[in-house]
């Protein structure tokens, strides 16, 4: 069974009121389709880096996520995690101030997980980044977790 990282913003977007904005709107649909459908394909995992992103804010949509995240393993921070955030940040693959993200990466790919499920589209899922990514990753000798959307992760039958 392929394993799969869950981002902040699968649990951010499967639990708030849907949006009256329609970009975010599907992308709530698409997650809801995915984690409803899906998510069972997969071995799911996330870190203590996703809790603490989704225990900030309005405590009631933070008891939301939480709720939500119950039950994922949460993958053990490294000394190679910790040395690959630092590099991504040092590069300025990932800037400073999304340091989060850049932890995303470093604990999903030394664990070996197959997907990191974002919808992170600036810094994570994005096609610009990847290559860079790839590359400091591989300074290291890991492979780069693919990093995607739900989307990317849901049958073609289904839309």
């Amino acid at each position: 069974m392929q394993s799969a990282y869950i981002e902040t913003t699968i649990p951010s977007l499967y639990t708030a009121p849907l949006s009256s904005r329609a970009v975010e709107l599907a992308r709530q649909n698409i997650t809801r389709i995915w984690w409803d459908n899906y998510r069972t394909e997969f071995k799911l995992v996330c870190s203590q880096t996703v809790h603490d992103e989704c225990v900030r804010g309005n405590t009631e949509k933070a008891a939301k996520r939480m709720a939500f995240l119950r039950g994922i393993p949460l993958l053990d921070p490294t000394n190679d995690a910790q040395a690959i955030t630092e590099e991504l940040l040092k590069r300025q693959i990932i800037p400073l101030k999304a340091a989060d993200d850049a932890v995303h990466i470093a604990i999903a790919s030394v664990h070996k997980i197959d997907y990191l499920v974002t919808w992170n589209c600036k810094h994570l899922a994005n096609p610009r980044n990847w290559r860079r990514i790839s590359d400091c990753l591989a300074d290291f000798g890991y492979r780069a977790t693919v990093i995607c959307t739900p989307e990317d992760l849901i049958s073609d039958d289904e839309f």
